[in-house]
């Protein structure tokens, strides 16, 4: 069994510059209790009015790894990770939650009110233009979850190198849903590349 790594916590900065692309993983299983770890930190990530369209699932079992592998043409990090987590934007869930979304710190009067003006808002998008809208803000976990991991000892890969409708059916996801990645996990069994970026004057400008 993998060990419980909460004791090699890492600090934002050094998860941020250690984190690299991994693709071969140590074969230990990883403690639910890591897993819970991770997801009681990624779903404290912000988004426009606190819809948090983002869901997770998680795949731990051999041989639904084997069948996500096989829906990204033979990509084998995906089995040799203990974990693949699936990413995904549902924004259908959202409009069918709305109320759980609003902070309870409001009056019943302005909760009411948020709710419809959600409503309206969303409503007069098409499920293709709402699905979008929750994939940008679904990115926003997207990142906040390959900090988590890295800092809690971990190590990912993010991936959209697969055929998403036979994703979809693997894991019975409804067909609304937005992917964000796959993301293989677990304790890193290589060295990663080098980072490679732009310099900073190349992607920043003051103004």
């Amino acid at each position: 069994m993998a060990t419980n790594t909460m004791q090699q916590v890492l600090s934002v900065p050094d998860a941020i510059e250690s984190r690299h692309s991994i693709r071969k993983f140590v074969e230990d299983p990883i403690p639910k209790e890591d897993l819970n770890q991770i997801f009681e930190l990624v779903r404290l990530a912000p988004s426009a009015w606190n819809l948090q369209p983002w869901r997770f699932h998680v795949v731990t079992d051999t041989n639904l790894k084997e069948k996500l592998k096989e829906a990204s043409y033979g990509q084998q990090q995906v089995t040799s990770a203990p974990a693949v987590v699936l990413v995904i934007s549902d924004m259908e869930d959202v409009l069918e939650n709305l109320p759980k979304t609003v902070h309870p710190g409001l009056s019943p009067e302005r909760q009411q009110e948020e709710v419809a003006n959600l409503s309206s808002f969303f409503g007069s998008m098409s499920v293709e233009e709402r699905g979008q809208w929750g994939l940008t803000q679904t990115n926003i976990a997207l990142g906040v979850l390959l900090v988590t991991i890295q800092g809690l000892g971990y190590a990912s890969v993010p991936m959209l190198g697969f055929d998403q409708e036979k994703v979809k059916n693997i894991l019975g996801l409804d067909e609304h849903v937005k992917f964000a990645a796959m993301v293989p996990f677990g304790i890193a069994d290589q060295e990663g590349y080098p980072h490679h970026r732009f310099e900073i004057e190349k992607i920043v400008k003051y103004h």
